[in-house]
This record gives structure tokens, C-alpha cells and sequence, in this order.
């Protein structure tokens, strides 16, 4: 008995632990489980009912004593509302911990009620209910529910994803295991087929009870539509309301009725959206989410591991003209890339002569032509032949290491001839001297392609005592132009040549018929709509394939996944495939991975991996075994890395006339009914890595007995995760199945991380060999992941340091959107700006002399410095004469907002009293700041009910909201420099990391210093100019509700809002498929008797506002 396996007999793993642990939980369930299915269909709801309350009266005190805080805020002094805010804060925290008590007391109840409503559903067509309001609500909407009488029929059959469904599921006890663990905020890890999406009905169930809202996110928008379709009908049951986000457009009234839902469905990518355009809003009508209460993510690792590394950004171009230069540089990236094909193959071939001589000599040279051409052209497939060959790839490693030694410092001997050098491992090109003479020709210039190095050259400027200081200001001016027109210059270059030596067409996107670009996710095979590679790239890739470059943009705002979903306060996850991954989930997320046992034994067969020397055996050897399966009536599942190689294997089966379906990004509109077909007998299947995750392949009794569903997979990836994924597919439910990888030594994963040893073992086992000959063997197969492993800690490595950059920008992120909140809702706006007020007097008395600091207190805060003299104000302490400063300043402020309601004050009644038709409109309030008048829309009825203290609050909210949206944008562009220019630091042996980390906080300072010096100027000198009542027009404001996003504040007749800012908010993000038909589940005559049984018209009842 190994060490290992003895500490487990001693203490037990922790799968053994995990479910000691669930199991008394499980066990209450089944004992109160007898109690709720003896009730009534009526005592089932009102049980339900009952136990909603009994949650939300836990925390009715506490809920009272906040709204009567929040009451008593208007009377509160601005300098005294910071403690009562703080003092709201800990009661909502309050709130949400002993909510998460009472759930957790309600649980075993509440499970028991779901599993029953599950079992009642299954048994009879029809569920029979006395009818309230809510059935009477889903009556009209939905075609399931009948009213009769008093009376609610529920039928068990419905449309779900455009599929007709009838119910036929009941919770067995590994399910319930699922529930806890979902609940309890952990990942649940369960087999392919053993009901997750059932399994979240538990939890969900549960948390929507608080009212507090929960969020079920999906990885497609077809997944998230059919789950809420397809589970809905059992939460409407209980009188829970169901939606989903992907069905309606951004922006719109609809969406923010999804998220008011008590459970609302959606995708990963829309609720991050949605989240970015609530934090771009302009007014409070126009923010659609909630409060972040309570998420399960399906497919977890998809989203919260493959997807983390992609930001969501919402951006619109630049309002400065950048001239790109992609079509002017690519003619010589393409002369360049040329060349270096021409020399690739050049060593190449003296490589293959070389390396099989009997002169040591003359082997040493062949290996190092070799090692050129591979760091010419890695991805040469005549290279990746040779590499197949035994004892080659060892070589290759062996003069790679001779070369790499002490610090590469050998290394430009090795590259020296070549034009540019390709780092595939790390995802990099760098040009040569060779390559940068052959680009410059005979320019004029011959650095023209050649960054300067500009910290010598300013220090030699700083030491030259013959300039005169304007003389070293003009020449550091044209140093430092010169430097930036270089470094977009270069940058093109690099870029353009990562587009055509590192990205292939159909591999790592694909070109639509309309002429754009689209990235291809590598994990699920789907077109990733909305997103673009940054820094150019995306534009590169444009050029290369002649289709139209867009426009350079700029980020108005954005945000990872990882930290997006870091907000909810409890967040959970279910998979097929999370353990490999369960350190990164706990470090980052910290999630505890659960693995649930399977409902019946995994019958499926996994054999070990099968050898090929060259792809073309291993296809040949495929296209063998997918022809033998067909025969012998087995369904076929064949799994692909690209959409290249899925229309490579399309083309050898049709050759071979073998009837198949593809799914890959160019197809995968199609993906339900592809894989909904894919267990039939027979049927073959290709499809890319994880397509169609969420859709179980269900098998017939005829193919059960054939041996059932047979997994090919076609390339090991570089995840263990995605494999287990793939071979998941096959044994649902204890079905019988076989998975099978077949692996080339040309493949990615061999090529780029086989150690050392592999690449020996298979020189041996292959020496003799004939063409076509395999090797299969459990050693190898282990081999094989652990370089998956080595390149998944690689990867771990790569998101934690991207996550470690965002985690910068989330911290600054976090502070102006919480900014921004206060100043859009208006509630926290006051002591924003009383803290931005002593923020300014504290920084004027400890950075100024005497009499800067007069000239600041007028600049900044229109008074006079409440100190007489200057040798009062330097013995006085700083804190008493910011003290002195701030109470000055703000007896001004409250003067100014006082005078500026008693002259608005005589016009608002005047406009109500005179205009009754426009009380319910938005009127403009002009608004000087001695400087610039702003036109503020003002509420009529609101500002007349508030006695004029509406238009300071709307003059505060319109000027802060600007201010802090401008330094954002500008704060956002910054950081992105930044980031880019600070990997230079690694040249200097410093951490780049760490510098952008120092550098950010002096950004971060500058900008919250700039808001608050334009935010405290403006306000500070606020007032209505005087007009007399005959030369006064009223202007209306335009209607601030949702999708009216086009108004402007106008300041001077210029534009006080960004419009390409808001154009880009209200962009649809939504999943670009090619749709449906729209199927209406009910449609209702406007004349026809209401579905809700109230005996009225449609038109006068549910259809009143249709």
C-alpha cells in the first residue's frame, strides 16, 4: 500500500469528508419529505408560502429600522449623514447574515417541496389548484396554465427551446447531495447526464424565497432561453416569477423586468454587460440590476476559467483622429514574411541533409539549421514532419538548451540570420536587425523602424549646459514625438506579424460572409461575439485578410469575469469538470470544488491513448475506427481542436461516403438539433472540443446493446479539463460507451511541451516501425498528462497575473462606480461632496503657503481663507485650519443652494400653475458657473413638490456625473498605456507588475484630485441667472426613461454627455445567431375573454397596456 492510499484508509479523502459532511443534510430532507407529499396540491403552496414569510420576517426589524434611516436623511445635517449611512451599511450586512441562517434552517422543507412539486408533475398531466392573482398573471402569458373557475390548471407539458417537453423528472439522492452543495457555495462536480440543471432547481428554489433575487447563468444564449422555459413552470407553480435577460433587448423596460424577477436566467457575457451599461447610466430609470445576491454559474469552468482571461468592454472610437497604418505596413510585413518562409525552408533542407551525417561536425550545424527554422517558422508543417522522426525532437531540445544557457546569452548567434524570431510558447515576435534593414531599404532614414533610446538621449539632453532651458523643452518635446511615432510604428510591424505567422483563418477565427472578423472561443469552438483582440491586433488580422480595418476605440468601461462574479455575495457553480482546476477555483474564487458521486456505476470504457507518428496516419487511422464503429450501429462522437481540422475529417468521410454532421463555429447555430440527433444509431458526429455543453446525447435501447455512444477524440488539449469534458459525453446515466484519443507527435500539445523523456520513449518505440503503426500504452497516456498538467499550472500563472493586473484597476474601479452610484441614484450625493469639500481643504492647507492658499480657497472653493494673517495661519495646526476652511466653504455651498431654490422656486410655480399639461415632464433649469451655463433637466412635479431643492440635487447629480465619467474615460486610456509601456521594465530587471501597480496610484490620485477640484469649482459657484418672467422660455427636457438614452445636457452648445459613450451603451451584446422563427406560446384577440378568468376583454384586463 502506497503512502498516499494509507493516509487515506487513516483519515479519508476529501470526497469521503465532503459528503459525511452533506449527508445529515440529505438525511433531514428524506425525513420531512413523507410530510409534504402527504399534503394537498393547496397545502403544497400555501407550505411554501408559509415558509417565505417565515424568512423574510427574520429580518423585518431590521429592514424597518433602514428605511426609517433612510427617511430621516433629507433632515440630517451633509456633514452628519457619513454616520448614518455607515450605520445602514451594517444593518444590510446584518440582513444578509441572518438570511443565510433562516435558509439554511428552511432548507430540508424546502428541498422536500421542490422534489414533490417535480413528482407531480411526472405523475399527472394535470396539477389542480385554487387560483390566485399570480396564476391569473401566468394564465395570460403562458399556455401551460388554464384558468377554469376558480380554478388554476397546470399542464406538464410545455415548449422549451422550441421543443415540445413534457415532465418527466424527480430528484433522486445524489441530487439532493448537488442542492446542499449548490446552496452552500461551493462548486458541485457532476457526471455528464446526471441532471444538473434539475439539481439547481434545489437551491434556486430555496434563495429566491428571500425575494433578494437570484441569477442562473448560462454559457449560451440557446441554453439560457431553454432552461428558463424548461424549469420555469415548476418555480411559477410555487408563485415565483421567471425570466430571462438574453430574451430582450439591452436598455430596455423588458430587462429590467427580467432582473426584477424573483429568478432570472442569462449569459455569462450579458449579465457582465448589463452590469458596465448600469455603471454608463445616466439617470435612475435607466439602471436595470439589482443588488449581487445569489449566482450559479452552469458550466462553471467554461465561464470562471476559460472566459476570465477575456475582459468585457464596451467601447466606441476615439475623439482624437489616430491615422492607422495596418494596409500601409502590410506590403512589408508580407516582403518580410516571405523572405523568412524562403530561408525557413532554406535550413530546413540543410537541416535533413546535416543532421543524418556521420561528421559530428556537420550534425551540430544540421541541428542548429534545424533549431532556426524552427524559431523561423515553428508552425512549418514540413518542420513538424521532420520533428516526428526518431531522435530529432530530442536533438532539437538538446541544441535549444546549448543555446539558452546562462540567460540565452548565446542566443543572437543563434537568430542572427534570421529576419524576425517567433516565441510560439509565449506568444511573441521580434524583429531582427536582418528583418528591420530589409523593411527600411533605401529610406532616407534608415532608423525608421528603430526605437531610440530615449532615456540616454534626455539625460544627455539634462547634462548639456550650452541649451538654454526653452531650447531643452523644445528638443525633449521633438525627442519625445519622435519616440511615440516610432512606437506606434514598430508596434504595427509586431502586430501585423503575430496576424500572419501566429493567427490562421478558421483556427483562431473566422471571416464571415459580410467581411468581419470574429474571434473563435479555442474552448467551446463558438464565434465569440463582441469581442476583438486589443492593442491593435484585431486590426492586423483585418488587414491581412483585406477586409475592412475598423477604427481604433477607445474603452469607455470594462470589466473581467473573475471580478464580475466576485461581487455576489454568495456564488455557486456546477460541471462536469472542475476538479482539475479545483486550486485556481479556491485561490481566485475561493470555491470549494465537491465532487458528487454518479446516481449509477460509469460503464463506459476509457481506453488508453493511440500513437501516430504524423497527422496524416493518425486521420487515416480516425476516418479507420469511425468506419468500424458505423458498422457495428454505434453512434460516433468525433471531437476536434479547430473548425480546420473538424472540415479536414468532414472531407475524408465524405470521401469515404460515411454520412456525418459538423458542429464548429461556423455552424453552431445548428447545435441543439446536431447534437440532439448524435446518439441515434449510426450517426456521426464532429464537433470542436466542447460544443454543445448543456445538451445530453440520449441513446436508445437498439444502440445500448450495439455498445453505445463512441467518443473519437482527435488531439489531446493542452486541459485535462476539456478531455474529461469530451470522454464525459459518453456513459450518462450508466449508459455503456468508449472514449478513445488519438495523438501525432505533430500535434500542438507534443510539440510544444513533450519533455525530453517522451520524445526518447517514442524514438525507441518507434525505431522499426512502419508507416500507419501505433503505439498504445498506459505509460504514455500518463506521460502525456503530465505535460497537460505542466501547461495548465503555466496557465493557472498567465490568468492569475492578468487577474493580479485587473485586480489594480477593480480596486479603482470599485471606488467610481461606487462614486458614480451615489451621484445617479442622489441619496449618498451630499456627503460624496462634503467629503470631496474637506478633501480639498485639507490638501490647500498642507500644500500651500499663505497666500496660494488665498488663491486656492477662491479658485477651488469661491471663499475667502478664514485666517487673517500669515503667521496665524503657519502656527495653526493643519487639522484646525482645514477644520476653519471646510466650515467656511461649506456655509458658502449652503448660501449658494439655498439662494439658487428661492430664484428657481417663483418659475416652477409659475410653470406648474400656468403649464398643468407639462407637470409630469422635465423642464430645463439653466445653471451658471460664472463660466458655463448648463441646461439641467428638472422633474416639474418633483421640484415643485420639494419646494426647489430637486434642481440643486439634479445641478449636483448632472455635474458630477460628467466630471467623474470624463476622468474615468480619460483614467481608463491611461491605465491602458500604462500597461503597455511598463513591460519594458523587465529589460531593466524590474517586475513590470509591480511598477504598474506604483504607476497606477499616482494615476488613480491625479484623477480623483481632478474630480475633485472640477466638481468643488463648479458647485461651489453654482447660481440661476436672473431673468425677468417675460424673457423667460420654457424649455422641455426630453423624457429621461429607458431607451431615451440621446439626451444631452448642454453646456455653451456643447455637449455635456459623450454621445459615442452612450452609443456604445446601448449596443446589443446579445449572442448573434441566426434566430428562429418566433413562436408565440398564446396569442390572445384584443376582443377575446381574458386567460385569467376575470370575464373581461383581453384588452380591458392583461392586455390593457399591449
Amino acid at each position: 500500500m502506497g503512502f498516499n492510499e494509507f493516509i487515506s484508509k487513516l483519515f479519508g479523502n476529501k470526497a469521503s469528508r465532503d459528503m459525511r459532511e452533506i449527508q445529515p443534510w440529505v438525511e433531514k430532507v428524506k425525513a420531512v419529505y413523507p410530510t409534504i407529499s402527504a399534503m394537498s396540491n393547496d397545502e403544497l403552496r400555501n407550505a411554501t408560502q408559509a415558509l417565505k414569510e417565515k424568512i423574510q420576517n427574520t429580518v423585518t426589524a431590521e429592514r424597518a429600522k433602514i428605511a426609517e434611516l433612510k427617511a430621516s436623511i433629507e433632515n440630517t445635517e451633509l456633514e452628519k449623514r457619513e454616520a448614518v449611512f455607515n450605520q445602514i451599511d451594517k444593518l444590510e450586512k446584518e440582513v444578509l447574515e441572518k438570511l443565510d441562517k433562516a435558509l439554511d434552517e428552511a432548507l430540508p422543507e424546502a428541498f422536500a417541496i421542490v422534489k414533490d412539486s417535480a413528482r407531480r408533475f411526472a405523475e399527472n398531466e394535470e396539477v389542480v389548484v385554487t387560483a390566485t392573482d399570480k396564476d391569473r398573471f401566468f394564465a395570460a402569458k403562458f399556455d401551460f396554465v388554464e384558468i377554469d373557475g376558480d380554478k388554476a390548471i397546470y399542464r406538464n407539458h410545455w415548449q422549451a427551446g422550441g421543443n415540445d417537453t413534457i415532465w418527466n423528472m424527480v430528484h433522486y439522492d445524489v441530487q439532493l447531495f448537488g442542492g446542499v452543495v449548490l446552496h452552500k457555495g461551493k462548486i458541485a462536480e457532476m457526471a455528464t447526464g446526471e441532471g444538473k440543471t434539475l439539481v439547481a432547481t434545489l437551491p434556486v428554489f430555496l434563495n429566491a424565497l428571500t425575494g433578494n433575487g437570484v441569477h442562473v447563468v448560462t454559457v449560451n444564449d440557446y441554453l439560457a432561453k431553454r432552461d428558463s422555459e424548461w424549469m420555469g413552470p415548476l418555480y411559477m407553480f410555487h408563485g415565483l416569477t421567471v425570466d430571462c435577460i438574453d430574451k430582450h433587448q439591452p436598455n430596455s423596460d423588458a430587462r429590467r423586468n427580467a432582473y426584477l424577477a424573483d429568478i432570472t436566467f442569462g449569459t455569462n457575457n450579458e449579465f457582465g454587460f448589463d452590469y458596465l451599461r448600469d455603471n454608463m447610466a445616466t439617470q435612475p430609470s435607466d439602471l436595470v440590476q439589482r443588488q449581487h445576491n445569489y449566482a450559479i454559474v452552469d458550466e462553471v469552468d467554461s465561464v470562471l476559467i476559460d472566459d476570465a482571461r477575456t475582459p468585457l468592454i464596451i467601447s466606441g472610437p476615439v475623439p482624437r483622429n489616430e491615422d492607422q497604418m495596418f494596409e500601409e505596413y502590410r506590403p512589408l510585413v508580407e516582403r518580410l514574411v516571405e523572405a523568412q518562409k524562403r530561408l525557413a525552408t532554406q535550413l530546413l533542407a540543410e537541416a535533413r541533409t546535416k543532421i543524418y551525417s556521420n561528421d559530428k561536425n556537420e550534425v551540430t550545424e544540421g541541428y542548429l539549421s534545424l533549431f532556426r527554422s524552427h524559431k523561423a517558422l515553428p508552425k512549418n508543417k514540413a518542420l513538424i514532419k521532420l520533428l516526428s522522426e526518431p531522435g530529432v525532437k530530442t536533438g532539437l531540445l538538446k541544441t535549444e538548451e546549448v543555446y539558452m544557457e546562462q540567460n540565452n546569452r548565446r542566443m543572437p548567434e543563434a537568430v542572427e540570420p534570421l529576419y524576425f524570431v517567433i516565441d510560439e510558447k509565449h506568444n511573441s515576435v521580434d524583429l531582427t536587425d536582418k528583418g528591420i534593414e530589409l523593411i527600411t531599404g533605401n529610406a532616407a532614414d534608415q532608423t525608421l523602424f528603430v526605437l531610440p533610446d530615449i532615456a540616454t538621449e534626455l539625460s544627455m539632453l539634462e547634462n548639456d549646459s550650452t541649451l538654454t532651458t526653452e531650447e531643452k523643452v523644445e528638443r525633449k518635446e521633438a525627442m519625445l514625438t519622435n519616440y511615440a511615432i516610432k512606437s506606434e510604428r514598430v508596434h504595427t510591424i509586431n502586430q501585423l506579424l503575430k496576424a500572419y505567422t501566429m493567427f490562421d483563418r478558421d483556427v483562431e477565427y473566422v471571416v464571415t460572409e459580410d467581411g468581419q472578423v470574429k474571434i473563435v472561443d479555442e474552448q467551446t469552438g463558438r464565434i465569440m461575439e463582441g469581442r476583438r483582440y486589443s492593442d491593435g491586433l484585431h486590426q492586423a488580422i483585418e488587414a491581412k485578410e483585406r477586409v475592412k480595418v475598423e477604427a481604433a476605440s477607445q474603452t469607455f468601461a470594462t470589466i473581467t469575469l473573475q471580478n464580475y462574479f466576485r461581487m455576489y455575495h454568495k456564488l455557486a457553480g456546477m460541471t462536469g469538470t472542475a476538479e482539475t482546476e479545483a486550486g485556481e477555483f479556491w485561490d481566485i474564487y475561493k470555491l470549494d470544488v465537491v465532487v458528487i458521486p454518479t446516481n449509477r456505476p460509469i460503464a463506459r470504457k476509457d481506453m488508453n491513448d493511440r500513437i501516430y507518428k504524423t497527422k496524416r496516419e493518425k486521420y487515416n487511422a480516425v476516418i479507420d475506427e469511425v468506419e468500424r464503429l458505423v458498422k457495428e450501429g454505434r453512434p460516433v462522437l468525433v471531437g476536434t481542436t479547430s473548425v480546420e481540422i473538424s472540415e479536414l475529417l468532414s472531407r475524408l468521410l465524405t470521401i469515404r461516403k460515411i454520412p456525418h454532421n459538423v458542429l464548429n463555429a461556423k455552424l453552431h447555430q445548428k447545435e441543439a438539433d446536431i447534437v440532439a440527433k448524435a446518439g441515434l444509431s449510426g450517426t456521426v458526429t464532429i464537433a470542436t472540443n466542447m460544443a454543445g455543453r448543456g445538451t445530453d446525447i440520449k441513446l436508445s435501447e437498439e444502440v445500448r446493446k450495439a455498445g453505445g455512444l463512441a467518443i473519437i477524440g482527435t488531439e489531446r488539449h493542452e486541459s485535462r479539463r476539456v478531455d474529461r469534458q469530451l470522454r464525459g459525453r459518453a456513459g450518462r446515466q450508466g449508459d455503456p460507451g468508449s472514449s478513445v484519443f488519438f495523438v501525432s507527435l505533430e500535434d500542438n500539445l507534443m510539440r510544444l511541451f513533450g519533455s525530453e523523456r517522451i520524445s526518447k520513449i517514442l524514438d525507441s518505440r518507434f525505431m522499426g516501425f512502419k508507416e500507419g503503426d501505433m503505439i498504445e500504452h498506459s505509460m504514455i497516456s500518463k506521460s502525456i498528462e503530465r505535460a497537460q498538467k505542466k501547461v495548465e499550472e503555466n496557465n493557472f500563472g498567465i490568468r492569475k497575473r492578468l487577474l493580479e493586473y485587473d485586480d489594480v484597476m477593480n480596486k479603482q474601479r470599485t471606488v467610481i462606480y461606487t462614486k458614480r452610484r451615489h451621484a445617479l441614484i442622489g441619496e449618498r450625493i451630499g456627503m460624496d461632496i462634503v467629503n470631496m469639500v474637506w478633501d480639498r481643504c485639507c490638501h490647500i492647507v498642507e500644500n500651500y503657503t499663505f497666500e496660494d492658499a488665498k488663491m486656492e480657497m477662491l479658485r477651488l472653493l469661491a471663499v475667502e481663507l478664514p485666517i487673517a494673517s500669515e503667521e496665524e495661519f503657519n502656527k495653526t495646526a493643519a487639522e484646525t485650519k482645514a477644520e476653519k476652511c471646510f466650515q467656511a466653504a461649506m456655509d458658502g455651498f449652503k448660501q449658494r443652494t439655498e439662494r439658487m431654490a428661492q430664484i428657481a422656486l417663483p418659475f416652477i410655480d409659475f410653470v406648474y400653475n400656468e403649464h398643468p399639461e407639462m407637470r409630469e415632464k422635465h423642464i430645463y433649469i439653466p445653471v451658471t458657473d460664472g463660466r458655463h451655463v448648463y441646461q439641467i433637466p428638472v422633474g416639474l412635479q418633483a421640484a415643485y413638490d420639494s419646494r426647489g431643492k430637486e434642481v440643486i440635487k439634479c445641478f449636483e447629480k448632472a455635474i458630477l456625473l460628467h466630471t467623474i465619467d470624463n476622468a474615468w474615460k480619460e483614467n481608463l486610456r491611461d491605465l491602458d498605456d500604462l500597461k503597455h509601456s511598463v513591460q519594458n521594465a523587465s529589460y531593466e530587471q524590474k517586475d513590470p507588475l509591480l511598477i504598474f501597480k506604483l504607476e497606477s496610484v499616482t494615476l488613480f490620485d491625479k484623477m480623483v484630485n481632478k474630480i475633485n477640484d472640477q466638481t468643488t469649482s463648479i458647485l461651489m459657484r453654482g447660481q440661476i441667472p436672473v431673468q425677468e418672467r417675460e424673457q423667460t422660455n420654457v424649455k422641455v427636457a426630453p423624457d429621461p426613461k429607458r431607451n431615451s438614452q440621446q439626451r444631452r445636457y448642454s453646456e455653451n452648445k456643447a455637449e455635456l454627455g459623450d454621445p459615442n459613450q452612450q452609443a456604445a451603451a446601448q449596443r446589443d451584446t446579445r449572442e448573434n445567431a441566426k434566430r428562429e422563427p418566433i413562436r408565440v406560446e398564446k396569442t390572445v384577440g384584443r376582443n377575446d375573454p381574458c386567460p385569467c378568468g376575470s370575464g373581461k376583454k383581453f384588452k380591458n384586463c392583461h392586455g390593457k397596456n399591449i
